[in-house]
Order: C-alpha cells, then sequence, then structure tokens
C-alpha cells in the first residue's frame, strides 16, 4: 500500500550509514537525557530508565483538522461534565453491562453507594484526552474521535517532550526553517495547572495533593514530571505519591470525612491508577477507593467522571437525539457529532442483533470494545467474529461495543525503539497515526469554574498493528508537522 500522504522532508534521509548511526544515537541520547524515558518491562529496575520508542520525524497533520480538534475539545470537556452528573442517563447506559461484566459493575456499586450516602465534595475536576484519528475516506469532516479518557489521561508530559524531539532532529539536520511549523504544546503546564487551582479551591493551607499509581510503574516520566511542574509552580505543596493498597494499610478518614496521609489532609487526589482490574488485587483495594470517594478530597476524577468515560456512554452519546440532552446549543451538538464515527450497541434486542449481523458479515470494517481503559483490549478482524460467535445468545455481548474502524492516511518515518539494532531502526515504515488532546474542566456543582483545552498528543503505529499504546509496546511517540491541506 503506497503511503498517501506526504512525509514532512524527502525520503529517505540522505545521510551515509554511519552519520545515520550517529544521528540516531545522538537522538536517543537526547531523549533519556530531557525526560523521554520508561522504566523496562523485561528487566524492570527502580534506578534505570530506558528510551521511550519514538517517530524519528514528526507526522504531517492538517493543520485545519488540527485546529478543529483544539477548538472542540471544551465542548467535549463540558459535554462529559454534563453527563457525568446525569444518574439515570448513567444507569441506562451501563445496566446491562453491570450484569456481565465485574470491574463496570464494582466501579457502578461504588457509585450507587456514594449516591446514597451523599456526595461529600461539591467540587470537581476532569483531566480528559479525547483521541481521534483522520478518515482518509471522508473528504470535510475528517476528523473522528476514538475515545475519550476521563481517568489516568496520560503522556501530558511525553506529549510535549515529542515535539522537542523533533525540533532537535531539525536542527541537528539543519532544518531550521521547519521549526515553526511544530505547534507549541503546554500540556504538562496546563494540565498542572489545573490541579493546582483544585488545591486552592480546597483552600486549607496545609493540605497535600496524593497521586495514585500503579504498583510497578513503568511511565514513571509522565507521571513524575507532573509532581515537578506542580512543585515548580506552587513550591509550597506537598505532593504524596501512594498506590491503591498503601491507602488501605496508611490512611484513614477522619471524622469530618477528611482523607488523612501521613498525618496530612488530603485537598486533591490525581489517579494515574485505578483504571484496570489488574490494579486491584481484592477487597483491600475497592476498600481504599471508596474512601478516597468518601473523603472531602477534590477527586480527579470522581467516579461519576470515572464512569461517564465508558465505551456504553461513547456509544449512546453517538445515538441520534441523545446528544441535545446535554447540550442545547443545536450548533454546538452539530459540530460535536461530526466527530463522533459509527457506533453500535450489541444488547440482546433487535438493534444488537442487526449490529451483530454486520460485524460477523465485514469484521474487517470495525473494532470491538470493552469497557476498559490503557490499550491492548480491543478485538479486530477475524478475533470480532471468534469473539460474537461465542456470546451470540449470551447476555456477555452486552458489555462489548461495536465502532466502525477508522481508515486514517499512511505515510512514511523511522521508528526507533530501545534495544533495536541499526538495521530495524534505519527502515522507513508505513505508519497511521493518532492524536490525543487535552482538556481540563474544573467545576462548582453545575458552575464551570474552568474549561480550557491545554495541549496535545499523538502516537504513531505500524499500519500492520492494531493497538497504538506505547505503554502497551505497540505505538510510539510522535508530534504533528502541520500541512496546509
Amino acid at each position: 500500500m503506497a503511503a498517501n500522504l506526504n512525509p514532512c522532508i524527502s525520503l529517505p534521509i540522505s545521510l551515509s550509514k554511519n552519520d545515520f548511526q550517529d544521528l540516531i544515537q545522538k537522538v536517543k541520547d537526547w531523549t533519556i537525557m530531557h525526560g523521554g524515558g520508561m522504566r523496562s518491562k523485561t528487566q524492570f529496575s527502580n534506578d534505570s530508565l530506558t528510551v521511550v520508542p519514538f517517530t524519528l520525524l514528526p507526522s504531517v497533520f492538517p493543520r485545519s483538522e488540527f485546529k478543529k480538534a483544539v477548538a472542540i475539545q471544551p465542548a467535549l470537556n463540558e459535554l462529559t461534565h454534563r453527563v457525568s452528573n446525569d444518574h439515570e442517563f448513567l444507569y441506562s447506559c451501563l445496566e446491562k453491562t453491570i450484569e456481565v461484566d465485574e470491574f463496570t459493575r464494582n466501579l457502578f456499586k461504588l457509585y450507587e453507594t456514594m449516591r446514597n450516602e451523599g456526595f461529600t465534595q461539591r467540587l470537581s475536576l476532569g483531566i480528559l484526552r479525547s483521541d481521534i484519528m483522520q478518515e482518509k475516506e471522508s473528504s470535510d469532516d475528517r476528523i473522528k474521535q476514538v475515545e475519550m479518557n476521563t481517568i489516568a489521561s496520560g503522556f501530558g508530559w511525553l506529549g510535549v517532550v515529542s515535539g522537542d524531539i523533533h525540533r532537535f532532529v531539525f536542527q541537528q539536520l539543519g532544518l531550521l526553517d521547519k521549526l515553526s511549523v511544530l505547534p507549541e504544546n503546554n500540556a504538562l503546564q496546563g494540565l498542572s495547572s489545573a490541579i493546582v487551582k483544585a488545591w486552592e479551591l480546597f483552600n486549607e493551607k496545609d493540605s497535600v495533593i496524593l497521586v495514585i499509581i500503579e504498583n510497578q510503574s513503568m511511565n514513571i516520566c509522565d507521571q513524575r514530571f507532573h509532581q515537578f511542574e506542580i512543585a515548580r509552580q506552587r513550591p509550597e505543596v506537598k505532593v504524596i505519591v501512594k498506590t491503591l493498597t498503601q491507602m488501605s494499610n496508611e490512611a484513614k478518614l477522619s471524622d469530618s470525612k477528611g482523607l488523612l496521609v501521613q498525618g496530612k489532609k488530603v485537598a486533591v487526589v490525581y489517579y494515574r491508577a485505578g483504571y484496570s482490574p489488574d490494579h486491584y488485587f481484592g477487597e483491600a483495594e475497592w476498600s481504599a477507593r471508596l474512601m478516597i470517594e468518601r473523603s472531602t478530597a477534590i477527586k480527579c476524577p470522581n467516579i461519576q467522571y470515572h464512569l461517564a468515560g465508558t465505551k456504553k456512554v461513547q456509544q449512546a452519546l453517538a445515538t441520534p437525539g441523545t446528544l441535545e440532552r446535554f447540550v442545547k446549543d443545536p450548533k454546538k451538538a452539530a459540530e460535536i457529532r461530526k466527530v463522533f464515527t459509527g457506533l453500535y450497541a450489541l444488547d440482546l434486542d433487535e438493534n444488537g442483533d442487526k449490529a451483530v449481523k454486520m460485524a460477523l458479515d465485514a469484521p474487517d470494517r470495525f473494532v470491538l470494545k470493552p469497557q476498559r481503559e490503557g490499550g491492548g483490549n480491543n478485538l479486530y478482524g477475524e478475533d470480532i467474529r471468534k469473539k460474537l460467535m461465542s456470546c451470540m445468545e449470551n447476555k456477555e455481548r452486552s458489555a462489548w461495543i461495536l465502532m466502525d474502524k477508522i481508515n486514517p492516511p499512511v505515510q512514511q518515518n523511522y521508528l526507533i525503539r530501545p534495544n533495536q539494532d541499526f538495521e530495524k531502526n534505519s527502515t522507513l515504515c508505513e505508519v497511521v497515526s493518532e492524536m490525543g488532546i487535552f482538556g481540563t474542566i474544573l467545576c462548582d456543582g453545575d458552575e464551570i469554574l474552568i474549561n480550557e483545552q491545554v495541549g496535545h498528543m499523538m502516537r504513531t503505529k505500524l499500519t500492520s498493528c492494531n493497538e497504538g499504546g506505547v505503554h502497551a509496546g505497540d505505538g510510539v511517540l510522535d508530534s504533528p508537522f502541520l500541512i496546509d491541506d
């Protein structure tokens, strides 16, 4: 399949083998020395980093589509907030799923407990990321939403460093005229300042910010840089880092429902874990999550926001007429609808049967998605057929949604990975890209205090690869090179 977008420079790069090898090594060194690192999955050590995988060059992306994605983010932030506060809608979206999906059921149980007891904190903070791809088959509305992330929306730092990697590459290649084409990206400052603003609104100067992390953190640079940026913006604020397991052993609620950790009251809880069943080893972690929800701390996200990010909610919002329940301005609703792709429920009813038939007839046209975050969970092609055949008459199928497969334009690039020999690193590959747009929203009940788009990230993968998660090992970091159509 020929590349159908011209790369940002003519390829292959015209350097001798030695000079090219030297360039790759230099860029790898620059990347790891400037915070582009991850912990190794295979040789995990708290004391070492391996270079994060990245594209040697930025990938081209139409300026008009980039601007469109940036402009619509505040509307998507607000939509998420409105959805999160509509109990009837959340229940109608998830009632069938919670019968068959234990993880979503546990989350929903937690939400119901809080509804019955009464939510303790009116302030809510959303750090969101709307993932989009271009649809090459479409002439005008080319950007389509893959999903909305409402918990642990990562790459606020790695998205920024990706652009810096490419600035360094252009400088090394003497292509200084191209530097201005890489858009500015202040995601880290924007995301961190939203957390700081929430801390300020909590209004207790000795209170702390708590970050919940996985028991083994691979994505350490992305997490730590948020903490370092918070320290830069507000040096007096203490940031404490804990796992859910540690929280169950070490934290407690005061009589007035203050969340106490290391003797300090927590103002804001920022989750970088808790989105996957793997993060809950048993009752202890669920109890810790419930304790946090019961507390007066501002949760990022609270349980309502977490549920608002499920695939079933995304699918329900795409059904005709549903968006207007939350977006009263018809023009704004129409703009949002343009970025939705085809999404279909698989419930045991007539519509679900139709969707199953569509998928069985042409599995390559779709993606099958469970209610999970973090990459590596979706099914494609023949695997869709197998899965649907196995639960054809079974309620289990309603735990999944079917989505039209987006066909993004293909281009060429070099994928640089750690511990890969030079021959592989220097091979031109056919790749496709996915962009993530970051938004922050801070609300007091229904009143929106802050609602902003704050930056972007980009991931790229081989055309032969279905999943695109960098953390999961398939995707690599990238940044957009904006072109006029």
